[in-house]
């Protein structure tokens, strides 16, 4: 007989409408049997797992869509390939992947990982060989000759093989966006501007609207995805006029911008946490060299959260994740950190920022039908929060407060008491 287990009494915010008080969620095997009210809600029997939620937060179990599992709190670019080995990075890697499911996020999209470690993390996760949320493998940064991650000293000779692959002209970009795939990657990671943290400025141009182009459509001719790091109006437009996926940051969006995003489907990763850390962290007093950074990380954040906002509104697909493992301020583990930072800085309620952290999520990685939403038939990837994210988003910030959290209708973590089942006389 298949195995049901009853979460009762729940506060449900199921990712898309309001919250609903004193619900049922029955799930059977890996998927969700059945959601509704106590009063209609079935009757457990006697081999059933009971749980009384008490009021609890049930929830859909969260996507982080700018994942780095491989930086390991580097302080530079050249770190990110130069700090470990690749054998002792595919292991922290490891680490991260797991320590972000027991943060709350079941699904991640990557953003960029030196020696194709992604895919193996995806690989390792899916065959059951190592615990880890549902990974959309990225992989190298697909970059020009002396853009923001080209930047060491040439006398270096590093060559930048684990981390990048350097490409001039249409044909190279072409060919390095082939070989991504080849590799087992589900995203490729483009780097058209500099700006939001890299040496070069926002208005630098580090590929030509023919390479955006080319690197994009063979992306999709292959049926994988594509993002990039996009800071200036100039290559966030030539970006979405090929039909790029994700915009990284989009410091520069317009309404123009916004209109093509519009059109095009095309998903935005503000990541406002890391210029909002990033400033606080200098002026604090206790990391001065970020100083060269700090002028365009204001100007980011005296402007783009009104375009975060206008663009929630006008109905532009937003997610949730940013660069954490890169420096001292970002750890990871302080993933759900960022949540707070919308509703703060860009006046969106709590409900949007879930929405974006669940049912965005699963959209960009293409699972709708399984995942993002607390409906029946869909996988039963959920969490049981002690607090209301509705109502304060920072009660997801500490790890003690997710009181259970399952993937696939198993518990990866339970704190839960188990009920005993009454039986008829």
């Amino acid at each position: 007989m298949a195995k049901r287990t009853f979460l009762c009494g729940a506060r449900l915010i199921d990712g898309v409408n309001a919250p609903q008080d004193n619900m049922v969620i029955v799930i059977k095997n890996d998927r969700i049997a059945k959601v509704a009210s106590a009063s209609k809600a079935p009757v457990p029997r006697k081999n059933d797992k009971v749980y009384d939620l008490a009021g609890k937060v049930l929830m859909p179990g969260m996507a982080f869509c700018h994942y780095h599992p491989a930086y390991d709190n580097v302080n530079s670019l050249q770190e990110i390939d130069l700090k470990h080995p690749p054998t002792t990075l595919t292991l922290i890697a490891a680490k991260n992947a797991e320590l972000l499911l027991n943060s709350g996020y079941t699904m991640a999209v990557g953003a960029g990982a030196a020696h194709y470690i992604d895919v193996a993390l995806r690989n390792c996760i899916n065959n059951g060989l190592i615990p880890g949320p549902r990974i959309l493998a990225c992989g190298s940064d697909v970059v020009s000759t002396g853009d923001s991650v080209d930047m060491h000293p040439k006398w270096w000779n590093l060559g930048l093989k684990g981390l990048a692959k350097v490409c001039d002209g249409p044909d190279e970009f072409r060919k390095a966006v082939r070989e991504e795939i080849a590799n087992g990657v589900d995203i490729v990671k483009l780097y058209p501007t500099g700006g939001h943290g890299l040496p070069n400025s926002s208005a630098f141009m580090s590929m030509s609207e023919e390479e955006v182009q080319i690197a994009v459509h063979t992306a999709h001719d292959r049926g994988a995805k594509i993002r990039g790091h996009l800071i200036s109006t100039r290559g966030i437009k030539a970006a979405l006029k090929a039909g790029i996926d994700v915009v990284d940051h989009g410091d520069g969006t317009d309404d123009e911008c916004l209109e093509l995003f519009l059109k095009q489907g095309t998903f935005l990763a503000p990541s406002l946490y890391f210029p909002s850390v990033l400033v606080s962290g200098y002026l604090s007093g206790e990391h001065p060299g970020l100083e060269p950074l700090i002028p365009e990380l204001e100007h980011t954040l005296e402007n783009h959260p009104a375009t975060v906002k206008q663009a929630n509104d006008a109905g532009v697909p937003l997610v949730v994740g940013d660069d954490f493992g890169f420096g001292s301020l970002m750890p990871h583990g302080d993933y759900a950190k960022e949540l707070a930072v919308y509703p703060e800085l860009c006046g969106v309620t709590n409900l949007d920022v879930i929405r974006w952290a669940t049912y965005n999520g699963a959209a960009l990685q293409g699972r709708l039908d399984d995942l993002g939403t607390v409906e029946e038939g869909k996988l039963a990837d959920l969490l049981v929060v002690d607090g209301d994210p509705s109502r304060d988003l920072r009660v997801l910030q500490d790890r003690d407060n997710l009181k259970a959290i399952l993937k696939g209708g198993d518990f990866v973590k339970c704190t839960l008491e188990r009920q005993r089942v009454p039986q008829p006389a």
